[in-house]
């Protein structure tokens, strides 16, 4: 018997269309040859569209080269050209930063560097809560009374057009960095160095902030960058992770040398946030970075001011950066706390508002919400119910508005909202993560505009990649050491997910005070003993004997000197299930909440009869509660999934007329006081009918 850990990281997986991946063995066993690599780390390569021979080399090489010119990026000239001016004449540059992670590192890295090259530099983040993003004519204004003759941006800029044409007035000179999408007509300045403007020939975009920051420092000094990577690619890593921008090429280039200067423990600030973050004495990876050092940079911007994770990273006096590395995770333990609080609220009001829970694009708002943590709970949502999220602040004190947004792969929220710029006072960002702001009034007309902007643009899927099929009998270090081979993992690049298939459960038991299960699955003679965290007795709707499969990662876990494979779950599904009728038939079942025409096959398909009603009601009572896991409902209850969205309206009928009880919490139960009703009666069946 083989006798594997399995941890569920994220509690109750989402639904997701599972795609395994194709791949042409031939290849990989030559590619395996040509670079004496492991052959399943050539597999996995092959998986990643990985074919030149130079790209390959580049690839696994742990000290890859720099290959992407600095002088590609457009406007790098003028940039150097006029700071280098600036240095000679000792005029007063300002590094003008952003609040979040990636701008905090731009400001630390540029500012450092200009420093040592003794130019007269001050640096400037503005104030998340009070200033907002960007740069502002109120900003501008205030660096003119601090003496300031030429602003340097950096992850910002390309959208300020106002502020910057303040400057010139004011008599200052503008100098933009920065990764985000341009507009129409570019600001004025003396250099825009952004990989997205349409004139740019790189072929290589995917730069953060700190990356390009980075490059910058680089192209100063010409002929020989060697020190500025040497000095400042932990900070251009830290960026680049904490951006989720993508791990290949030149990014993963410049995480792989900043993760080998992190890991020497050159940067005082940074080894400080790691002790308080308990990895002091770990080693540190890009997952590491992801879960220990952004968050903490982050919560700093988000929860007072960004001042004070700048000054860490800047700070190389070993006591001082540890009170202000103390002072850092207390702020990101208050942000949990906050962000805890407005998820319940989000959360709430989509008990209340059936609208707005089912629209194509959720948009929800809320007085005073704290603006700098409504992103982490945008995207809490958005993972929750695989949907594109808006979550918006309204000030009560003013009558304005913010707002940020995550989306679904597939589905640009920039482009949603440039839609609906008409109304709004500021926007900007990339295609899965926006930020704007507005007058209060009018939010309601912007829900509406961004749902019928969504509802004529093809919505994706979620998708549950499976880059390898395995029997769980050959599960060993071998893969381990494949796996290993293709870090550092991130966006573009994301940690290998193998499937484990037909699976049977065979016990499970809640674990840690009900808060988590340990299960039992086997496939032959292999048992696998699974602690699914997150995933609580109630929840869990698999029965011993069930068939399941799980997408799972890899990983080595390493105690006292023995190696053991953990094996972690990142999602489950019944075995042999249909993807595409589950999701068309949750789709369809959002469609019909929302109030949206139907064509008459889509209503037939929607309606719940009354033997299906009564076998969906059986089942619930005989369980004693059901959650909106609708799926299993539907086999529970003897049905095939085609007819998923039918056992759905079933539960909300069944609501709708008192039979069954919702919980804010998702709970249903049988209403054991409920009368004798007619359900067609509901108004939901009603809808329904309306379309035959």
């Amino acid at each position: 018997m083989l006798y594997l850990t399995i941890i569920e990281r994220n509690g109750k997986p989402m639904r997701k269309r599972w795609l395994a991946a194709s791949y042409d063995k031939d290849l990989a066993a030559q590619i395996a040859e040509e670079h004496s690599l492991n052959p399943i780390a050539a597999l996995l390569a092959v998986i990643r569209g990985l074919r030149d021979y130079d790209e390959i080399e580049d690839f696994f090489d742990p000290e890859p080269f720099f290959t992407l010119d600095p002088f590609d990026l457009p406007d790098m000239d003028k940039a150097v050209e006029r700071i280098n001016r600036a240095i000679d004449n000792f005029e007063c540059i300002a590094i003008f930063g952003d609040f979040d992670a990636d701008g905090v590192t731009s400001t630390a890295l540029l500012y450092t560097y200009l420093e040592s090259k003794g130019a007269n530099v001050l640096w400037y983040i503005p104030d998340r809560l009070t200033e907002g993003y960007g740069l502002s004519v109120g900003a501008v204004e205030r660096l003119k009374d601090m003496g300031t003759q030429l602003i340097v941006t950096v992850d910002n800029g390309v959208s300020a057009a106002d502020a910057t044409e303040r400057a010139y007035e004011l008599g200052m000179e503008v100098v933009i960095t920065d990764h985000h999408k341009v507009p129409d007509v570019l600001p004025r300045a003396e250099a825009i160095v952004d990989l997205q403007r349409a004139d740019c020939s790189s072929p290589f975009k995917q730069l953060c902030g700190a990356g390009v920051a980075f490059k910058l420092a680089c192209a100063m000094e010409l002929e020989d960058d060697t020190a500025v990577i040497e000095d400042f690619a932990d900070l251009a890593a830290i960026g680049t992770i904490s951006d989720v921008v993508e791990l290949t090429g030149e990014n993963r280039t410049i995480v792989k040398a900043g993760l080998r200067s992190i890991n020497n423990r050159s940067r005082a600030g940074i080894n400080e946030l790691l002790d308080v973050a308990g990895a002091g004495d770990k080693y540190v990876n890009a997952t590491s970075v992801a879960f220990t050092v952004s968050p903490r940079i982050n919560a700093a911007g988000r929860m007072g001011s960004a001042n004070r994770a700048l000054e860490l990273l800047l700070s190389d006096d070993t006591e001082t950066a540890n009170g202000l590395a103390q002072e850092i995770n207390e702020a990101n333990r208050t942000r949990q706390t906050i962000e805890s609080e407005i998820f319940a609220q989000v959360e709430q009001t989509l008990f209340e508002h059936p609208e707005i829970r089912y629209a194509p694009v959720i948009v929800v708002d809320g007085d005073d919400w704290h603006t700098g943590v409504i992103g982490i709970v945008a995207a809490r949502i958005q993972e929750k119910y695989s949907k594109p999220c808006i979550i918006i602040s309204r000030n009560t004190e003013d009558g304005t508005a913010r707002g940020s947004g995550r989306s679904i792969e597939g589905f640009s929220l920039y482009d949603a909202i440039k839609n609906s710029k008409h109304l709004l006072t500021h926007f900007g960002g990339h295609t899965q993560a926006a930020g704007l702001s507005l007058m209060a009034e009018d939010i309601e007309q912007l829900r509406a505009e961004i749902t019928e902007y969504a509802l004529h643009t093809e919505m994706p899927f979620q998708i549950q990649n499976i880059d390898l099929k395995l029997n769980p009998a050959h599960i060993s270090l071998d893969i381990l050491d494949a796996v290993s081979s293709l870090e550092p993992f991130g966006a573009g690049n994301p940690q290998p997910v193998f499937g484990l298939y037909c699976m049977t459960i065979e016990g499970f038991t809640p674990v840690g005070n009900g808060k988590h299960m340990r299960i039992t699955v086997a496939k032959g003679d292999t048992r696998i003993f699974a602690m699914y965290f997150g995933m609580t007795e109630r929840s869990f709707f698999y029965n011993v004997g069930d068939t399941v499969d799980l997408a799972v990662n890899l990983e080595r876990n390493e105690y006292l000197g023995n190696v053991r494979i953990g094996v972690y779950i990142r999602n489950m599904r019944p075995s042999g299930s249909d993807d595409m009728k589950v999701l068309e038939g949750l789709r369809l079942f959002d469609r019909v909440m929302h109030g949206e025409k139907l064509t008459p096959e889509q209503a037939k398909a929607a309606l719940p009869e009354r033997n299906l009603c009564g076998a969906v009601y059986t089942q619930i009572k005989r369980r004693g509660s059901w959650s909106a896991e609708y799926e299993m409902l539907c086999l529970r209850s003897g049905f095939d999934t085609e007819r998923i969205c039918a056992v759905a309206c079933a539960v909300e009928v069944m609501v709708q007329k008192g039979v069954l009880n919702r919980s804010p919490a998702g709970s249903i139960v049988v209403n054991g006081q409920s009368p004798k009703v007619n359900l067609e009666d509901a108004e939901l069946m009603k809808h329904i009918r309306s379309f035959l």
